[in-house]
Formats: structure tokens, sequence, C-alpha cells
């Protein structure tokens, strides 16, 4: 038995296309309705189609602008609960606000908590989403959260790419963070695992200290969660083919956050080849031969049509 008698996905301005793709994968269109601003900047919202008993999906990243387009996810929330719909899921390709997870020293903020917490009071029932910045953020909500994975996504990609098991291909980790992230990826492609050791001085600011690993003549797949700067990537790039003696690095994460000047300095780094999902859409006007793109929307498909059919998503984590 479905939760509600039909599905409605709704699209924010964050990013619409992969929207319509999913709406396309699963045979739909996507529901009428304009979120706008009044001349001051505040966020309104229109409906234009009955949501009454329906299972709701609205469909938001919180990316650039971050702040906006998370009040107006929040605002989405609230007109479609107003509005008698059965159950609400937050479909968010790319959570933001999930890098402070924890205080890391006095008087920090813990942020991912506080979207949690905004999140639930505006009236979501369930949330969906993708290779949060660190797991544990399930945690900071009272309502159900399925995280997908673009592991397999990026898997498939380079089992074509490279040979499966091939001795002279190796994954990295870019730190020691993400090393659970990578070794499930090489696992999947059945190679081997070095990591890099880094000193982070401030935000958005790294220093490579060690590569732990024989990296020497091997194509590197650096294997990361987001890439935002750029700074990291293109500094464990360089670590890798001056210090580790490899031949060539790739490099694939599941967000393009790209902040700044990190197109241009991923085109003069030594990665080869960016690869990212189309979680968050590339910056209109910036171009870049090095950035490949792989779509998410038949994974969020799948698991939106399996959460409205009230059946396990639990095959699309493995």
């Amino acid at each position: 038995m479905a939760h509600g008698k039909e599905i409605k996905i709704i699209a924010g301005n964050s990013n619409t296309p992969f929207a319509e793709s999913i709406c396309r994968d699963i045979g739909l269109r996507l529901a009428h309705a304009d979120v706008e601003k009044f001349a001051d900047g505040e966020i309104s919202m229109s409906l234009y189609e009955t949501v009454r008993g329906c299972d709701v999906f609205i469909v938001q990243s919180t990316c650039t602008p971050v702040n906006d387009n998370l009040m107006e996810m929040l605002i989405m929330v609230d007109s479609c609960k107003r509005a008698s719909s059965s159950r609400i899921t937050l479909v968010i390709p790319y959570f933001g606000y999930a890098r402070q997870d924890r205080k890391s020293k006095s008087r920090d903020p813990i942020t991912a908590k506080l979207v949690a917490n905004l999140i639930a009071s505006a009236g979501a029932d369930r949330v969906l989403t993708m290779d949060l910045h660190a797991g544990q953020i399930q945690g900071f909500f009272d309502i159900p959260v399925d995280n997908l994975s673009a592991t397999r996504l990026f898997a498939d990609y380079y089992s074509r790419k490279f040979q499966k098991g091939d001795e002279d291909v190796m994954v990295v980790s870019p730190d020691v963070g993400s090393v659970n992230r990578a070794r499930a990826f090489a696992l999947k492609i059945e190679v081997g695992l070095a990591i890099i050791d880094k000193r982070r001085e401030k935000a958005n600011s790294s220093e490579v200290m060690n590569i732990i690993g024989q990296v020497k003549d091997k194509r590197i797949i650096l294997f990361d969660d987001l890439v935002d700067t750029g700074g990291s990537l293109c500094g464990a790039a360089k670590a890798l083919v001056e210090i580790g003696g490899a031949k060539e690095v790739y490099a694939c994460a599941s967000h393009g956050v790209l902040s700044g000047q990190a197109v241009e300095l991923i085109e003069k780094s030594y990665v080869k080849e960016m690869v990212f999902t189309d979680t968050i859409p590339f910056r209109v006007g910036v171009q870049s031969e090095k950035i490949k793109y792989l779509s998410a929307a038949p994974l969020f498909a799948e698991a939106i049509e399996r959460i409205f059919q009230e059946v396990s998503i639990a095959t699309l984590f493995k």
C-alpha cells in the first residue's frame, strides 16, 4: 500500500533540471508551483494544484545561494503541510551545513544539528539525501533519513574506464576522514587503497603531510564526498605526482560545490579528469574540459518510487 494516493514532485530553484530528470525516470511531471521573491528579497511560494492526501517529494539542494535555498526548502515544506499533504519527503541531493557536525573548538556551533531541527520543525516527515559529509548527521534527526551513496555510480564508470582489478590503478583517500568511503569504492573496483595524511590549519585550506601507501607509477583515483574550493584536491594531486611519483591522477566526488576559483584551479592542476554527480548544477558560463558529470537522478527516482510503495530501499545501499 502506498502512503499517499499519488506522488507529487515539487522542485525549488536550486536544481530544477535534476528534479525534471527524476520525473522523467518515474514517468511523471513536476507539480505546478512557483517559488519567487518579493521586492525586499522575502521568499514566497504558490502551489497551483492540490496536494491533499498526496505523498509529496520536495527536491531542493542547499547549494549556492545556500541560505536562500535552505529557506525556500523550509517554506515549501510549510506550504505542503498546510495544504494537507499525507507525507512530505525532503529530497536533498546535496545537504549543506554538514561540515560543522561537532564542536572542534570552544564556542563552535553545530550547524548540522540546527538545520536538522529546522527541517523537522517545518514539518518534513522524511529526508532523502546523498553522501552526507559525516554519516552521523543522520542521528541529528528525529525523522527517518535515507543517505544514498554515489559509490556504485563511480564504480560503474571507472570499471568501464579501467579494467576491474587493474593492478596499475589505486584509489586514494584525500584525508583520514574519508577512508571508509574510499575503501568501499576500492573494494567495488577491486584495487588497492592509499591515504593522504594532511594538516588543516583553517577552513578551506590544507597542507599535505604524508602519503600512506605506494603510489609510484600508478593511475590514481582520488575519491571524496565533495570539492569546495579545490585546494585540498589539487594539493593532493600535486603531492601524489611530485612526491609519490604517480603516473596519472583522476578524481571523483559526489558533490561539486566549486566555490570561488575552484574550476580554474582544477584546470591548472595535475588532475587529468574530474567527475561529479549532478546533485549541484554546474555554474552557467563556466567552461572546463576536465570536469564531467554522472547523473544521480535514476538512483533518486528508484528511491522515491520505493518510498512511495512502502518497499525497502536497502538494496540501494549495497
